[in-house]
């Protein structure tokens, strides 16, 4: 009879000890897709949860956003006492394509340490450049492109709304303005950034086109009986 000290035990294995990884965060890792954010209804009622459609490298994505995040957004939504937004939608796109673009460019300052790479001799902080992608390179130097257009005197207003999501009290009070003026700056300030862009509340065209031909040089268009 065996006795019950020579049965053998059954352990996990180490690919599944210790992970604690769903099966949905599984088939979503095999399938190349991003794992769903799980919001209950709990967290869901103190939200203002709403779709957008991003730009991924799997191509383009739906993703639930809290649209009350955006201090941009928040200016969108509210009516003055014209009835008009506060902001315009030119303008809230132009604020939104900084705030992606200072996203993507992984621009926003660390406020933990960085565990994702082994530390380096002679490395003294900050990220080497070996990782720097070329799309970060690019949305880095569309950033600048974009904060030169505005100018200094706007430029700090546009990064402290649509990329660090300050919002217009804090920033009134952190600068000494008078109340409710941050939003006329900021109206002045998207105002220069949606030129810059070549967005604008109505669109126009040229009054006049030229024709565009394949014809060679000197050669002019007949018409029969000329």
């Amino acid at each position: 009879m065996t006795s019950a000290r020579n049965l053998p035990q059954t352990r996990p294995s180490p690919a599944s000890a210790g992970t604690g990884i769903s099966g949905a965060a599984k088939t979503a890792g095999r399938s190349g897709k991003p794992p769903a954010p799980e919001i209950d209804r709990f967290r869901g009622q103190h939200l203002d949860l709403g779709e957008r459609q991003i730009a991924t490298e799997l191509g383009r994505s739906n993703v639930t956003v809290d649209e009350s995040e955006s201090p941009l957004a928040w200016l969108a939504r509210r009516r003055g006492r014209n009835g008009r937004a506060l902001i315009e939608p030119y303008q809230f796109q132009a604020g939104e394509r900084l705030r992606a673009d200072f996203t993507c460019a992984h621009m926003m300052p660390r406020t933990t340490s960085n565990w994702e790479s082994p530390i380096l001799s002679g490395r003294r902080g900050g990220e080497c450049a070996a990782e720097f992608t070329e799309t970060m390179v690019a949305t880095r130097q569309r950033v600048h492109q974009a904060l030169d257009a505005a100018g200094p005197e706007f430029g700090g207003l546009l990064l402290d709304v649509c990329c660090f999501l300050k919002g217009l009290e804090d920033i009134e009070r952190e600068r000494g303005w008078p109340p409710r003026s941050a939003k006329v700056v900021l109206q002045l300030a998207l105002d220069r950034l949606a030129r810059h862009y070549g967005f604008a509340a109505q669109v126009r065209g040229p009054a006049y086109a030229p024709i565009r031909t394949w014809l060679a040089v000197g050669a002019r268009f007949s018409v029969d009986g000329d």
